[in-house]
């Protein structure tokens, strides 16, 4: 297993926008946590431009699969997305 970290870019205006969408992205990411493959996720703050999810999975497919199916980023509040693998050292 290995850790992927999912990168989201948001659009300017995403704390406007995302009411609409935040339930069904909580519950989304909930249900990626209960498979067993989110280990964390969270916003960045001051600016609130984007987000970080970190995945423990044999490929980056789960991450991107997420994304995909992310209603935020179907509903176009995310501009940018990116996996990236992650090289743990102390866990």
């Amino acid at each position: 297993m290995a850790y992927f970290i999912l990168f989201y870019e948001t659009v300017d205006d995403y704390l406007e926008k995302r009411g609409t969408y935040r339930q069904v992205h909580l519950k989304h990411a909930e249900n990626a946590k209960k498979d067993g493959h989110l280990v964390l996720a969270g916003a960045f703050a001051n600016p609130a431009d984007g987000a970080a999810l970190i995945f423990k999975s044999d490929s980056p497919e789960i991450a991107e699969t997420f994304a995909k199916n992310d209603p935020y980023v179907q509903n176009g509040l995310i501009k940018n997305w990116s996996v990236r693998e992650w090289t743990v050292v102390i866990e």
